[in-house]
């Protein structure tokens, strides 16, 4: 079970705050469920993931697979 990050009822930027808080502490190739139910937060999370480099996928229902990708 991978762990979920619950960002429903918080409004953009906090979703992306939170993600990026939560990226820093983890191992390359890891991955967490980030919940979020602000409309925002879908053009927000793929605009970061480009940033960063880090990627994001729709798992359904307010829900982001966020994946840390490994860096060169």
């Amino acid at each position: 079970m991978k762990e979920t990050i619950d960002c429903r009822g918080m409004r953009c930027p906090l979703p992306i705050i939170a993600c990026a808080k939560k990226i820093i502490e983890m191992q390359d190739g890891a991955s967490f469920i980030l919940l979020a139910d602000d409309p925002a937060a879908a053009v927000d999370l793929q605009a970061w993931s480009r940033m960063t480099g880090h990627h994001c996928a729709p798992q359904g229902d307010g829900a982001w697979m966020i994946e840390k990708r490994i860096k060169d």
